[in-house]
Parts: structure tokens; sequence; C-alpha cells
């Protein structure tokens, strides 16, 4: 996520020099692109961590650091 994100509530996804938006409403890909495996494997990690993704989304939206959400192991 970035300072003074935009509306939809959403965060960004890197991959291979490829980038995928996700909405945080409905965890889906809203934007860019990225291999399948991929994108399966960021919407396991966002369901895992919806709760996280929720509060950093209003840090940011506050210009305040998101905390860190542990990664998919």
């Amino acid at each position: 996520m970035y300072y003074k994100e935009h509306q939809p509530p959403h965060f960004h996804a890197k991959y291979a020099g490829q980038t995928g938006v996700f909405s945080l409403a409905d965890l889906r890909l809203i934007e860019g692109s990225l291999p399948r495996r991929v994108v399966s494997l960021v919407l396991e990690w966002a369901f895992d961590h919806r709760d996280e993704l929720t509060k950093d989304w209003e840090l940011s939206r506050a210009g305040k650091p998101p905390l860190p959400i542990p990664p998919l192991v």
C-alpha cells in the first residue's frame, strides 16, 4: 500500500516486473496482470490477512505507515 491511497480500498502486488491491484472488498484482481498461479497465491495470502490489510488501508489513508504483514509460507 502507498500513502494517500485512492478509493476503492485495495493493495498492490508485484511479481517479476508485473503489478496487480487487488480489491479488499471482494479480494479480486481489479487492475494489472499477474500469472494465474501468482494471483492464486496472493489471494490465499490476502484471505488469511484480510483484517491486517484493512487496518493497513486505514493507516495509509491517514498518512501513516502500514504495519508489516507476514508473507505466505
